[in-house]
């Protein structure tokens, strides 16, 4: 049997299994499955493409300490005062609901991270190609521009540098240079769109009576994944419909649940938040395990 990584599992599956994750996520200041969330999202990331960019990391390791700073200052509300800033009461449960609030929102970032590494062009318009071909190019061109401007800047800023355009040490010419890239970027942007939007629609993309072929196959693996992952999902909004998990900032903080229920939940956010790690891990082990014994 081929060796897969959680990336080459079908689209569908794949799909699946990390919209739960990140839905989930959403719609939970649980400290349990919020902690559960964001090991599950990081996890996944680090295990697949090891310290790959490290600045990103970083950026979201700042928003975990600044988010719950400005929440605190901002936000009053709360019975428990920690201090007193020219008489606004600084709470415990405002740190507390702004740890959990970053917390939450990058871990949902790590996911969509991760699914946009996945989710290449060919995969989206494989997935929504028969339910709306434009909105599978829309999605597919937005998904792939993202990265791509970013490249694109990188190109046109030091192009214009070797021209001598401007210079870093002038504030103003190193602003006006910055506008200037950013100008050409989205007229970049622009024809490239249109351009791609002529060239499919000239291929017949979108068009009635078209057929279709595709590389991607829903295999059994496939099918054991998105059974799985449905199945955990069930566990865990039925067990959150139930009470289980549920927690609350304000006015004081709440108990963390422990009840069956609440058990419940856990462990099946858990398992679903940790199936792509997993999956990933083991392939990564079976790779190790086959080159040593070359």
């Amino acid at each position: 049997m081929a060796v897969r990584g959680f990336g080459d599992y079908n689209p569908i599956a794949v799909f699946v299994s990390i919209m739960s994750c990140a839905g989930i996520a959403m719609f939970t200041l649980n400290p349990v499955m919020i902690t559960l969330s964001l090991v599950g999202a990081v996890s996944l990331w680090f295990v697949r493409l090891g310290t790959h960019s490290m600045k990103s990391h970083l950026l979201y390791a700042a928003m975990l300490v600044v988010l719950p700073l400005l929440n605190m200052l901002m936000s009053h509300q709360g019975a428990t005062p920690l201090l007193v800033i020219n008489d606004n009461p600084i709470t415990l449960e405002s740190l507390v609901y702004g740890v959990l609030s970053a917390a939450m929102l990058v871990s949902v970032l790590y996911w969509f991270r991760s699914f946009s590494r996945i989710m290449t062009s060919d995969k989206i318009l494989y997935l929504l190609g028969r339910i709306s071909p434009r909105l599978a190019l829309i999605v597919s061109m937005a998904l792939r521009f993202i990265p791509h401007f970013g490249r694109q800047a990188k190109k046109i800023d030091n192009a214009r540098r070797v021209m001598g355009l401007y210079r870093e040490d002038n504030i103003v010419d190193s602003a006006k240079g910055k506008l200037s890239v950013f100008s050409i970027l989205i007229t970049w942007g622009l024809e490239n769109g249109i351009t791609t939007a002529d060239s499919m629609t000239a291929r017949g993309y979108g068009t009635a009576h078209r057929t279709s072929f595709s590389v991607f196959r829903f295999r059994r693996s496939d099918a054991v994944l998105t059974a799985a992952t449905l199945l955990l999902l069930a566990g865990c909004v039925c067990g959150m419909a139930f009470g289980g998990g549920e927690y609350a900032c304000y006015p004081v903080l709440s108990g963390i649940p422990w009840d069956v229920c609440s058990l419940i939940v856990y462990v099946c956010y858990g398992l679903m938040a940790m199936l792509p790690t997993i999956i990933e891990a083991e392939v990564k082990i079976r790779w190790h395990s086959l080159r040593s014994t070359i």
